[in-house]
Order: structure tokens, then C-alpha cells, then sequence
């Protein structure tokens, strides 16, 4: 796809991969709307990187429906979802499970994604062309100790990404897995607070390299998914 010109919708976009891949857009002349459940943060992001801000949280339907709302009125038009909204938490083994841990994450990491993609879909079939991306995570790959919620929540996204493919590539939709290794953000962090850059892990910005230029590859041609590992994490 052309991204100059292009519009964009990205959840989660106040920070780590959202941010970088929001400002990249931009900066290849994009037109970005990013949401986020923290207001204040939202507002001053979106001035900073020159992004239209839609105050939203992603597992609420009533916020995914003023989402697009908002976002049509503004630009008239979607090019581009970007699924990044998702959350941590629950890290425990089998015998500690806690039913309100998965209602938490699948709400965010499942469910909001699943509506985002929903409403997405609707308007690219009827306008036969479109792109979803969807951020999941090489959790979605293997399983480890202690990750059954957040694990099993990416695999859910996994699966659904296989099933949206299947659903609308006759409609000339792109639909996009980005798996990210482990990334320095403020991701799993309670207070949000970014973590410092360490030189042998993967940035933000190797991220949103990767899910701009998947994008970037002439329309008759997609990525169904891509993992992204740091080259020498020991």
C-alpha cells in the first residue's frame, strides 16, 4: 500500500509500539488517529506526533463504536487498523489460576481486538480493500511457565488472524501477525513507565519497522505473519 495519503487508525498508541508506528506513518505522510484510556497522556501524544486522538478503551463496545465514529467523521475513510491495544498480567502457574485475571486480559487482548477487527472489516468489504494488523506476541508461538492467560490470549489472536485472512482476502483485505520478542516498553509495567533501552533487546522502533514496511509491499502481495527476535539477547 501507498502510506503517504493513507489512513490509519492505531489502538493503544499513547506509547511503546503504538507511538513509534504512529510516528513513523506520519512521518511517511500517513493520516494517524491513536487512541488511548488515559486522556491526558492521549492528548499530549497525539499533539506531539501530529496524530488525531480518539479517548477509547478497546474492551469496552460502546468506546469501539464512538472509536470509529469518531474516526470516520474526521477522516471519512479507513486504510489501515492497526490491533496494537494489550495488556499483561495473570503471569501464575496452573494451580493459580484466577478467573478474573483472564476476564481482564481477554478483554483487551482478545475481545477488543476481536470488535476493532470487526467494525474494520464491515467497512473494508464494502469498499473491497483494506489492511489489519495485528500485534501479537512469540508468546502466541510457544507457551511458558506461568503464561497460560497471556500466552493463551495471543494464540487466541494468532487463530483469529488465521480466520480473518480466510474470511476476507476475496475482499482484497490484508490481514497482518506481527509477533514481537521481548520489546523495552512499558509493557506489563503497572505504573506505565517506559523501561530504559538496553542495546541487546528490541526497541519500539524495530516494531514499528517491521509492521511499516509488511504494509509497504504492493497490494497484490501480503505477510500473513512475522516474528521479530533480537539478534544476540544473551
Amino acid at each position: 500500500m501507498n502510506i503517504d495519503g493513507s489512513t490509519f487508525l492505531i489502538t493503544g498508541g499513547t506509547a511503546g509500539i503504538g507511538k513509534a508506528t504512529a510516528q513513523m506513518i506520519v512521518d511517511l505522510g500517513g493520516k494517524v488517529a491513536i487512541t488511548g484510556r488515559d486522556k491526558k497522556k492521549l492528548e499530549k501524544v497525539a499533539k506531539e506526533i501530529n496524530a488525531f486522538p480518539i479517548h477509547a478503551d478497546v474492551a469496552k463496545e460502546e468506546d469501539v463504536n464512538k472509536t470509529y465514529e469518531q474516526f470516520l467523521k474526521e477522516f471519512g475513510r479507513l486504510d489501515c487498523l492497526v490491533n496494537n491495544a494489550g495488556i499483561g498480567g495473570g503471569w501464575s502457574e496452573i494451580t493459580e489460576l484466577d478467573m478474573e485475571a483472564f476476564h481482564k486480559v481477554y478483554a483487551v487482548n482478545v475481545f477488543g481486538a476481536a470488535m476493532m477487527g470487526s467494525k474494520a472489516a464491515q467497512l473494508f468489504k464494502k469498499q473491497n480493500y483494506g489492511n489489519i494488523v495485528n500485534i501479537a506476541s512469540t508468546a502466541a508461538l510457544k507457551g511458558y511457565a506461568s503464561g497460560t492467560i497471556y500466552s493463551s490470549s495471543k494464540f487466541a489472536l494468532r487463530g483469529m488472524t488465521q480466520c480473518w485472512q480466510a474470511d476476507l482476502r476475496k475482499y482484497n483485505v490484508r490481514v497482518i501477525l506481527v509477533n514481537p520478542s521481548e520489546v523495552t516498553t512499558a509493557f506489563g509495567n503497572p505504573k506505565r513507565v517506559e523501561r530504559d533501552e538496553i542495546s541487546n533487546k528490541l526497541r519500539s522502533e524495530e516494531i514499528a519497522h517491521t509492521i511499516v514496511s509488511t504494509l509497504k509491499m504492493d497490494d497484490r502481495g501480503f505477510i500473513p505473519e512475522v516474528s521479530v527476535w533480537a539478534t544476540n539477547p544473551f
